[in-house]
Order: structure tokens, then sequence, then C-alpha cells
């Protein structure tokens, strides 16, 4: 056998073993992910033997630490991260992320600040302009920005499940199941994020609280309209009496049509949003890599008595343009 023969044997063999390794991860990964797709957070936990309290207190974000409250004119921006925070599912209060991003922002500052003074950049009004908007860029403004897609994320899947888990709750209904019965079964059949949220709920009820309450409380960490609507119909039913398995049933119709619609208007508006997302994301992502790879792009100009009038104008008209752009996208169903 010749040496070429060999060595295309040898590859060959080489490039079968890779394929079948590669192969053989991908089925790998393929079978956990169904698995975690098969059961939600909180059966997990209860599998590891965690307590009712202790899920219950870590899937409520909103027990970590109370309620968001700013004095004045950071109170609305403050609201609107608790909300999303509390929609995104990460594990943490918003006065645990803000002090977070605050550190990191001026632990970035004040580390870009040493590296020019260590390589001979004189430090003025706009150099310290110019590193502490980077650090608010890195530290912040970034870090939000991913927050805010995790939340839109996990707002979706949500607007998804829900239509799923109303007609699983109608079939147990109708099978005979009380109504308490029936949430149990969303609990245990449902994958995350509204497997654990039913779950949640199940479990306040199970430690006294009304159902009512209960599934009110989780249609405000879900916000979505729909469960509240699904909240309202057993409040009149409960009130009322009549066949609650028939009107879940025509609020479900009800909320695929909406859904059915909405899904219509975010694909006439997708060029508008995805517009948007990079008119937004852009400037911010193009500004800290060129900061990065070469920071005397900006600060050999720092010195420049139009530089601080210029980059306070340009702050000022990327914010204008985002809640501008943020207007203009945000279509009510």
């Amino acid at each position: 056998m010749s040496d070429t023969t060999l060595r295309a044997l040898v590859l060959l063999l080489v490039f079968g073993a890779v394929l079948l390794a590669a192969d053989a991860a991908l089925q790998w990964a393929r079978n956990a992910r169904g698995k975690r797709r098969a059961v939600n957070k909180r059966l997990e936990m209860i599998e590891h033997g965690a307590d009712q309290a202790t899920i219950a207190a870590k899937l409520r974000r909103d027990s970590l630490t109370g309620p968001i409250d700013l004095p004045g004119m950071f109170s609305g921006p403050g609201k609107r991260l608790e909300k999303m925070l509390r929609t995104s599912g990460v594990p943490f209060s918003p006065m645990q992320l803000a002090a977070w991003m605050m550190m990191a922002a001026f632990g970035i500052f004040m580390v870009v600040t040493a590296g020019a003074v260590v390589g001979g950049i004189g430090i003025t009004a706009g150099t310290l302009v110019m590193i502490a908007a980077f650090a608010g860029v890195v530290g912040i403004a970034l870090p939000l920005f991913f927050f805010a897609r995790q939340a839109d994320k996990r707002h979706k899947k949500l607007l998804e499940q829900f239509p799923v888990a109303l007609d699983i709750f109608v079939r147990g209904l109708r099978a005979g199941h009380p109504v308490a019965a029936a949430l149990d079964l969303l609990t245990r059949e449902m994958a995350d994020p509204i497997g654990s949220e039913f779950g949640l709920a199940t479990d306040e009820v199970t430690y006294g609280a009304e159902l009512r309450d209960a599934l009110h409380n989780m249609a405000e960490r879900c916000d979505l309209d729909d469960m509240r609507m699904f909240v309202v119909s057993l409040a009149v039913q409960n009130e009322t009496g009549g066949n609650l398995a028939e009107i879940l049933d025509n609020l479900s119709r009800v909320i695929r049509e909406r859904a059915s619609m909405a899904m219509m208007v975010r694909a006439l508006s997708s060029e508008g949003r995805m517009t948007a997302a990079i008119l937004t994301a852009l400037p911010l992502l193009a500004f800290s890599g060129l900061f990065l790879l070469n920071p005397a792009f900006y600060l050999d100009v720092a010195d420049d008595p139009a530089f601080l009038y210029g980059f306070t104008g340009l702050i000022f008209l990327y914010i204008v343009g985002f809640v501008t752009i943020r207007r203009m996208i945000d279509l009510k169903v």
C-alpha cells in the first residue's frame, strides 16, 4: 500500500470518527434539551427535595427585596425596570440589578481612567465624559438591552403557551376534575415558563390564598391580558354560576383569534421593528467595540473645545430617536 493511499485512508477514518462524534454530541444535546422541556423548573426543584416555601421564594422574584420605590422622576423608570425583570424571569430584584450595574459601570470607569493615565493620555473634562459614556454603555445600557430582549422572548413564550394551557384546563374540567385538580394538571403537564407560574399559583392556594387572588397575582407577574380575562371569567362564574368549561372554551377561541391578529400585525410591522432594533443597538455596539479596539480614536479628540458640546448633543439626539422609534413601533392589538 502506497503512502498516498495510506494517508487518504487515515484521513477518511479521522473524518468518519469526527462525524460520528459530532452526531453523538448532537443527539445527546437534543435528548437533554427534550428532557428539560418535559419538566418545568418547579418540578425539578420538587424532584431535588425542595419544600414549597423555598420553591415559592425562588420563583417569586418580587419577594427578594420588595418592589422598587424611587422618588420623583425616577419612579416611572423604576417601575418599568421592575416590570421588565419580573417578565424576564431573572432571579434578581430591581435594586440588586441596579446596584450591580452601577458597580460595573463605576469599575469600568475607574479601570479605563487608570489605563488612560498609564498610557499618557491627558485627563480632561472631555476625556472623562467619553470614558463615562463608555462605562455607561457597557455597564448599564447593554445589560438592560439584554434583559429587555429576554423579557420580550419570555412574554412571547407565555402568549404561545397560554391557549394550550387553557385547552388542557377545559379538558380537565370536562373530564370531571374540580378546578384545583385541573390547575394541578397544568403544573405537571406544561413546560416553563407557564408551568412554573401555574405551580406557584397552586402553592399560594395551598398556603391559604384565595384561588382568584393567586391567579390574579400570576396574571400580574406574567403581564398578560389573556390571563386577566381568564381570572375575570373564573370570578364571574364563581359569583353567577354556569358552565365553566363552555365559558373557557369560548375564551380560548377569542384568545386564539387575538393571537392570530397579533401575529398578522407583527408580520406587517416586522421591517419597522427590525429597523428599530438595529438603530437602537448598532450605535451602542459600534461605539463600545471601537472604543475597546482603538480608544485613541475617541480620546485623541476629547481635548477639542467643541467635543463636549457635540458629544452631549449626540447623546441627546440618540435618546430622542430611541424614544420616538419605541413609540412608533409600540402597536396595541
